[in-house]
């Protein structure tokens, strides 16, 4: 069997599409997606290893086999995707049925307490957001897993700890997959060579994939003139800042804590302001704040006109018409690597979420979440090799894209950078929105020591009162 590094560069991936900001919204994919006659099913010989897997599984008997999951995106396949192993096995086993209950990214929790105050919550709800915990516990919209789940058995020791960095008032309020890179650097291949530019990939490989290099190249490819920019997307501010080895917002021994006077945080966003001067950077304000042309993920990258684009690698593990914004992935136009590192350090650093779900409060079913689960898990150990299949055969990634992924997936389990800011409460999002922002602020940016002067005293605020809530000393 395969190890688990290569399982979470695989299955989990294919099952959710995660790591949105609250700026970036994939709810369309959702609203087109075609008929279920467009999913791929599984192959003989896969449907073979997802049977045999299935005989691992801790045995539960479920009165419901459907479960309902809420969020703005559909975890069913559909627009040509192939049918994830673990959908698969709980379809199998418990003759399981996914029910998808659709919100939007903007009213996902106030839709949520709404259903849980009406007594019509559904089950289950994505934790990879990294916006759900602390304060869905704190608010009581989500609740503790460990009754539905045992986290100290065999089949989910290795995430033991993962679920215990997620532990409110003695319980855990995740049930964890694993870990999972919250951003790569994405690029057009064929952009790196009409340029003259070193392959990032290359650099990597040689340990020389530094800030410096990066910035170098950022500075070379920009001109604005012709509407070609270094960096684009939603994220990059937070992708960048955790090369530092540093979240913004830390949550040590249960307790929130806010890292924005840390010196490895100031020297990382004196670097990014730098940087920005050049205005490296597309200019979403002139862009109705969307990214380039109609705010796809991606876009600029398959018309050459950007460089990098930090992204989840959910935004390149889907069919080859749905990438095209990046690139022609068949054509090998697509690649990516992590982050860069600090030219003073020896770590690549990476942003981390968790791959895994919250337990709504008052779930009509929760046994059946935690069916569906356990055969995720299953097939993460027992059936994994199937994903790099369907990578290769249906989304026709090459040789070089699968290494890289089972590479930036080792790296997020090593040196693995959680930030919590999404998580604590709705008033602190809003406020690392510009915190975030502040240094890489298209037409605006500002200083490091001028961010933290604005903006400290409101963030320790919300921060102090949410670890009160919680009853952190």
């Amino acid at each position: 069997m395969v190890t688990m590094k290569k399982v979470f560069a695989g299955l989990l991936a294919l099952t959710m599409c995660i790591g949105m900001a609250s700026c970036g919204d994939k709810s369309a994919k959702t609203e087109d997606k075609k008929e279920p006659d467009k999913v791929i099913d599984l192959k003989k010989e896969q449907m073979a290893v997802v049977e045999e897997a299935a005989s691992k599984l801790p045995e539960i008997e479920l009165e419901n086999s459907t479960i309902k999951w809420y969020a703005h995106y559909d975890i069913n396949p559909g627009n040509g995707q192939v049918t994830p192993p673990g959908l698969q096995m709980f379809k199998d086993t418990y003759d399981g049925k996914i029910e998808f209950v659709q919100t939007t990214w903007d009213n996902r929790y106030t839709d949520l307490a709404a259903k849980v105050m009406a007594n019509d919550s559904p089950d289950f709800f994505p934790a990879s957001d990294m916006d759900g915990f602390p304060k869905g516990a704190i608010k009581g919209m989500f609740e503790p897993v460990d009754e539905y789940v045992d986290l100290d058995s065999e089949l989910w020791a290795d995430v033991k700890a993962t679920s215990d960095s997620f532990v409110y008032n003695g319980g855990h309020y995740v049930i964890p997959i694993g870990s999972a890179p919250d951003y790569v650097c994405v690029y057009n291949t064929k952009t790196i060579e009409e340029h003259g530019l070193e392959d990032p990939a290359t650099l990597y490989y040689n340990n020389e994939w530094t800030w410096s290099k990066f910035s170098k190249m950022c500075l070379e490819f920009v001109d604005a003139d012709h509407d070609v920019y270094s960096l684009d997307g939603y994220w990059y501010p937070s992708a960048l800042n955790n090369i530092c080895g540093v979240p913004l917002i830390g949550l040590e021994n249960g307790k929130i804590v806010n890292n924005m006077e840390r010196p490895e945080i100031a020297k990382m966003q004196e670097l990014m302001y730098e940087l920005q001067k050049n205005e490296v950077v597309f200019d979403r304000s002139s862009n109705n704040w969307a990214t380039r042309g109609d705010g796809t993920t991606g876009e600029g990258l398959g018309t050459y006109l950007t460089l990098f684009i930090p992204v989840g690698l959910w935004g390149i593990e889907d069919t080859p018409e749905n990438v095209k914004p990046f690139g022609d992935v068949e054509a090998g136009e697509i690649m990516f690597c992590p982050m860069p590192r600090l030219d003073d350090s020896d770590t690549y650093y990476v942003s981390a979420r968790v791959e895994g779900y919250h337990i709504i409060k008052n779930a009509p079913n929760p046994m059946g979440v935690a069916a569906y689960l356990n055969c995720l898990k299953v097939c993460a150990t027992e059936a994994s090799e199937i994903t790099e299949q369907q990578l290769k055969e249906d989304y026709k990634w090459n040789d070089d894209m699968i290494a890289m992924r089972e590479e930036v997936y080792r790296l997020v389990n090593e040196h693995p950078v959680y930030d919590f800011q999404r998580g604590v409460s709705s008033e602190l999002e809003k406020t690392m929105q510009d915190v975030n922002q502040y240094t890489m602020h298209t037409g605006n940016a500002g200083t490091w020591s001028e961010c933290v002067a604005e903006n400290i005293t409101a963030v320790d605020y919300l921060i102090k009162e949410a670890n009160d809530n919680i009853g952190a000393e």
